[in-house]
């Protein structure tokens, strides 16, 4: 990771602080605390002696009202920043317990601070907390967490969030095999050669998916990349999902032509090991459309470790390194859900913030909203129902996608996650889109959803039956996970065509969505995502917390593109 080091200047500010009166850091107060260890986690007891773990810190920014406005003048940078007398604070609590300047970095925002090889012990102490090892009880994946920690007083209102802590769960997939549904039939093989495939694709839309058919779908048939030297996409892999260029050669072979040779290049972060002879089939699913999608655009995979010991959050790995680079892709897919419940409030607003910044450096960040509807289960909480949204879907700074199925017409896929945040509030720019669909359901669901806050998905795409090559077989996957890598490949032609137009990517799209690019989205009117033991939220007229503003058309929306700076 890119960071400078402020060895000096924490001697500096240890010598003037060092005149001034010393706040009481024996003065904790809770930050964070699970009422009980997080459900399918089982403490090991204590790490062993030895065990060491890098502590990240999020500063709170210094201008926090002026963030939103900065984000649409891409001015963010000035603006995370924190406070000069919130730097001097950590130093000297760090001074205090020993911690040497020399373990200590600064993110090139300013805005994190990163210590190095903390031990278990030191990071009890300042904490006040009590690291323990778990073991999850499906995936055997082992962690280095504490279900509590606190903070000094004179630090409360300066650091947002302390990392690892509090956080349990590694991001999850947004796929499923497919289920049967009435109408449905078994797939059968596609040979890609043989005549006319989109005609053939048409009279068997409901039964399988795949790009000759999305390409005629959503209208990017005869448009071909011409800045693939400069526009790249990205796609974030988690959970040790790897994909296959064998079974990518074979898919491009199969559904482009045979004379196609798409590839991608994989980048490690965070202890990633890349591993193309244990294939997933949700890693090929996310490089095959994407490639499928915006061929020969270059594809770059990011395979996200967690550091050493599982000690590293992964979706913090992956942007912490992404705003470190010089050259960032235009356009990035990540098919990975959790519920926000899982998060912890200030860490997931402090990842959300990192995620504008994102957005700010003209990057166009997509995330899949889920596969539950609106929660999996009774959605139950300390006796209350409650639907459940997920995160980093309902982050206000990404580019949300949901689900669909069928044509003539398309309609919302039953899977599509999707609802309303309980950690973030409504941003401006969904405020009339949001409120017109209040006014069209009335009391519906009331008091099972927060409707003052952020509303998601944005944007849908096919996401049910959709073929993908696996270990050399034809396979068929549900889910937004296919959704989210559907749309970045048109995302990321529009993004081609700008910049060969010698214009700058279209970064942040989400005011753009609600604004005038609405003109370029089909309306989806039909279906629900139900979940929680209800029906879920209808797709209405114009947007619905199913499938967003609705499916992108590209020739529209290129043309709509064409009339921004």
């Amino acid at each position: 990771m890119h960071y400078h080091l402020l060895s000096a200047l924490f001697i500096l500010a240890a010598a003037i602080l060092g005149c001034l009166a010393t706040p009481r850091w024996d003065d904790l107060r809770v930050k964070h605390a699970w009422k009980a260890v997080p459900e399918n986690w089982k403490s090991l007891g204590i790490p062993s002696a030895g065990t060491t773990i890098n502590l990240h810190l999020a500063l709170k920014p210094h201008r926090e009202k002026a963030l939103v406005t900065a984000l649409y003048e891409e001015q963010v940078a000035e603006h995370v920043m924190p406070h000069p007398h919130s730097l001097e604070l950590v130093k000297s609590w760090l001074i205090f317990h020993g911690v040497l300047p020399s373990s200590i970095s600064v993110s090139h925002g300013g805005n994190w601070l990163t210590l190095t090889g903390v031990s278990v012990s030191k990071a009890n102490d300042l904490l006040g907390a009590s690291y323990q090892l778990y073991r999850h009880a499906e995936t055997n994946e082992t962690i280095v967490r504490t279900i509590g920690y606190s903070l000094p007083a004179a630090l409360y209102k300066h650091v947002q969030t302390v990392a690892p802590t509090t956080y349990f769960s590694s991001p999850r997939m947004s796929w499923q095999t497919p289920r049967k549904r009435p109408g449905g039939a078994a797939a059968e093989q596609v040979n890609a050669t043989s005549g006319d495939l989109v005609t053939t694709l048409l009279g068997r839309a409901d039964h399988e998916v795949t790009p000759p058919f999305l390409r005629w779908l959503y209208n990017s048939v005869t448009y071909v990349p011409a800045a693939t030297d400069r526009n790249v996409l990205g796609i974030a892999g988690y959970a040790e999902e790897y994909p296959n260029p064998v079974d990518l050669t074979t898919f491009m072979d199969r559904f482009h032509s045979p004379e196609t040779r798409a590839t991608y290049t994989v980048v490690e972060v965070d202890n990633g090991e890349y591993d193309p002879n244990s294939p997933t089939l949700e890693a090929n699913m996310n490089v095959q459309y994407a490639s499928g999608m915006a061929y020969p655009t270059p594809i770059t995979y990011y395979n996200v470790g967690d550091g050493t010991d599982g000690e590293d959050d992964q979706y913090l790995a992956w942007v912490d390194y992404m705003l470190n680079l010089d050259e960032i892709p235009q356009t990035i897919s990540t098919s990975y859900a959790n519920y926000e419940t899982d998060f912890p409030l200030d860490y997931a607003r402090s990842l959300c913030d990192l995620f504008m910044q994102l957005g700010a450096r003209g990057v166009s960040v997509l995330f899949a909203s889920g596969d539950d509807g609106v929660g999996e289960g009774d959605c139950v909480t300390d006796g209350n129902v409650r639907f459940r949204p997920t995160f980093p879907a309902s982050c206000p700074w990404v580019t949300t996608v949901g689900g669909t199925m069928r044509y003539k017409p398309e309609i919302a896929s039953d899977l599509s996650g999707g609802g309303f945040s309980d950690y973030f509030k409504r941003p401006d720019y969904q405020d009339e889109a949001v409120t017109t669909f209040f006014e069209t359901i009335g009391n519906m669901y009331q008091g099972l959803y927060n409707d003052s806050s952020r509303g998601f998905p944005d944007i849908a795409a096919q996401g049910y039956r959709i073929g993908v090559i696996f270990r050399n077989e034809y396979k068929l996957v549900d889910g937004t996970s296919c959704a989210a890598p559907i749309v970045a490949g048109i995302i990321s032609l529009l993004n081609d065509y700008r910049i060969s137009q010698g214009r700058r990517p279209l970064g942040f799209l989400n005011p753009w969505l609600y604004g005038i690019a609405r003109a370029g989205l089909n309306d989806i009117t039909s279906g629900s995502n139900p979940g929680c033991n209800t029906d879920g939220f209808p797709a209405v007229v114009g947007w619905d917390p199913v499938i967003g503003l609705g499916s992108p058309d590209f020739e529209h929306l290129q043309h709509i593109a064409n009339l921004l700076p």
